[in-house]
């Protein structure tokens, strides 16, 4: 085994990979409303989270993850490999004493921030470079350690004077990397890759079995995840592999992790072995201005609802974590364009090259070559005579339109559980629309809602049918 020295090329190709790769290391790392307070922030670390083994008998965490897949290398490759995770520190809060000491307290209240105790995430790498020939037979076995250690910071206020201190530490963790191949019966020199990734700490709950996963977390590779590269040659695609390959990779083992090419499209020289489902080549939108960390973000709906929080939410989430203050001051400061781009992309269309389908004269009756039906489906003529913002409807023998204030009754065909959630909440009518199939949509923004203002700005509201609304008997 050569020494863990990533060559350039292969460190920019990790590079490009590490985007995503940063990705799968935050998510759910703090959730919205970012806050340590909220109960969704009292269950901390979802993904890929490999516990200390005397502690992960007893419960349904893991601690190890095992990634196969299948690989062409060429003469004299070598292997580059990155394991990633987050070192969890336990983080307390002590106020300045007037005799020059600190004392330990649960919150630590400043003007532009509230500081309470939270585990942070440190992040964590352990790279290993080996020839692929030194993979076959018993493979290569790279043990790695972080020990114990803590640090304090001291807390300024607004002037600059020292209030108080933050106290952080990190428990020892310790594990072991396993790397190894073996050839496979096929048309071509294929290798089975085997990667493994194992918690080997030695740190055993107090007072034997029954402590909490709070108590383990320290000790434990959170957000795990491996980065490999072939110097040359390449890997298979693990979810679109060629038909002579698809019994192979039907019987590699994936436990706790599952493999995608990773980096740029159309090469397959890099794999992502993530404990989050991707798909082949993941790639960060565009759009996105920036990580909000919550699992399963929706970039738009989370700035806007972050962006509402009252003053004292954001002070307390500010002083929860410093990534959570950075999306408080990422909502706060995102320009109008910005949260334009949020609003959606299409990214299934790809360019048309070559003649598209000719009319019965030989031209094309539109710029995309489309011929027009006889009949159009929609007549943009018939909506001069509707008004969503003056149209009214009538519910329950009462005229309704824009002002009107209605009690939200959602009916059973809903499937969306916001709405169900909605149910006996008064919302004020926004506009009466009506759609090309003729039925008619109340657009609503809920009494009480803090976004309504930017809502109504944005145009974004919610929509119910007529029969899911009940007037109430003090709209004029």
């Amino acid at each position: 085994m050569t020494a863990p020295a990533f060559a350039p090329q292969t460190e920019e190709r990790f590079a490009l990979a590490r985007q995503v790769a940063d990705a799968v290391l935050f998510e759910g790392y703090v959730l919205y409303p970012y806050r340590a307070s909220a109960a969704k922030n009292r269950l901390r670390w979802q993904f890929g989270v490999l516990v200390p083994p005397a502690w992960g008998a007893d419960c349904e965490e893991h601690d190890f993850q095992h990634t196969e897949c299948l690989m062409e290398p060429k003469a004299g490759a070598t292997l580059s490999v990155e394991v990633r995770f987050l070192h969890a520190r336990r983080r307390t809060v002590q106020r300045l004493r007037p005799d020059g000491g600190y004392e330990t307290v649960p919150e630590l209240r400043l003007e532009d921030r509230v500081l309470v105790p939270w585990d942070e995430g440190e992040e964590e790498r352990v790279e290993v470079v080996a020839s692929v020939d030194e993979l076959l037979g018993d493979g290569v076995t790279h043990p790695f350690r972080r020990p114990a250690r803590e640090d304090t910071a001291p807390v300024l206020d607004a002037a600059g004077r020292t209030v108080g201190r933050l106290v952080r530490r990190g428990e020892e963790i310790s594990g072991t990397i396993r790397l190894s191949a073996g050839e496979i019966d096929g048309p071509y020199r294929t290798l089975r890759l085997t990667a493994v990734v194992e918690n080997t700490s030695d740190w055993t709950p107090p007072g034997g079995r029954g402590a909490d996963r709070d108590a383990a977390l320290p000790h434990s590779l959170v957000a795990t995840h491996t980065l490999m590269a072939l110097s040359a040659g390449s890997f298979l695609s693990m979810t679109d592999p060629p038909e002579w390959a698809k019994a192979a990779v039907a019987g590699c083992r994936n436990l706790h992790t599952w493999p995608v090419l990773a980096g740029e499209p159309g090469r397959a020289d890099l794999v992502l072995s993530s404990p989050i489902i991707l798909e082949d080549h993941p790639a960060i939108a565009p759009e996105s201005p920036g990580a909000l960390y919550d699992a399963t973000e929706i970039d738009e709906i989370l700035a806007l609802r972050t962006a509402a929080l009252t003053d004292e939410e954001k002070r307390e989430a500010r002083g929860t974590d410093e990534r959570a203050a950075a999306v408080i001051d990422l909502a706060d400061s995102m320009p109008a364009e910005v949260l334009e781009r949020l609003h959606g992309a299409v990214r299934s269309l790809r360019e048309v090259t070559g003649p598209g389908p000719a009319t019965e004269d030989g031209g094309f009756p539109d710029e995309h070559g489309v011929r027009r039906p006889d009949t159009p489906w929609w007549d943009p003529a018939s909506e001069a005579g509707f008004d969503p913002e003056r149209d009214r409807v009538d519910v329950d023998g009462r005229s309704v339109g824009r002002g009107s204030r209605v009690e939200l009754r959602p009916g059973l065909r809903r499937t969306d559980a916001q709405d169900i959630f909605l149910r006996g909440r008064t919302a004020t009518v926004e506009a009466v629309l009506h759609d090309v199939d003729g039925q008619v949509h109340l657009a609503v923004t809920v009494d009480g809602d803090p976004g309504a203002d930017i809502r109504r700005e944005q145009g974004r509201y919610l929509y119910f049918q007529p029969d899911e609304v009940t007037p109430l008997e003090d709209d004029a």
